[in-house]
């Protein structure tokens, strides 16, 4: 299975801008859908992004659309996560896995953590002055 590492994460002013990737080795990601999470603390970790293992379909959690983008390169096996206008309730530890399914499939960013594996040790992403 793959291996995933999340890498991009800092500190941001409010309003600023980051970008998150998701770099597999081991295996390929091109059959598989991978999703971004979040976990705040007090809270189960929950999807903000996902995209499709074949077409590259895109799915967003409703408070990020319009200020996140996922999208994914093949060539380099990564998915990245770029985010834009952060503030400072976007400011938790962001992880990506790999959907369960081997594909084709679509995704959607509402779809619970526990379709997912191959989880990464996350990125910690914090928005502050």
């Amino acid at each position: 299975q793959p291996r995933l590492v999340e890498s991009g994460g800092g500190l941001v002013q409010p309003g600023g801008s980051l970008r998150l990737s998701c770099k597999a080795s081991g295996v390929g990601l091109r059959s598989y859908a991978i999703g971004w999470f979040r976990q705040a603390p007090g809270k189960e970790r929950e999807g903000v992004s996902c995209i499709s293992s074949d077409d590259d379909t895109t799915s967003y959690e409703d408070s990020v659309k319009g200020r996140f983008t996922i999208s994914r390169d093949r060539a380099s096996d990564t998915v990245y996560l770029q985010m834009k206008a952060l503030e400072r309730e976007h400011s938790t530890i962001y992880y990506c896995a790999v959907h369960r399914a081997l594909g084709p499939y679509g995704c959607l960013a509402t779809q619970s953590p526990g379709a997912f594996h191959s989880w990464g040790k996350g990125t910690r992403v914090t928005v502050s002055y």
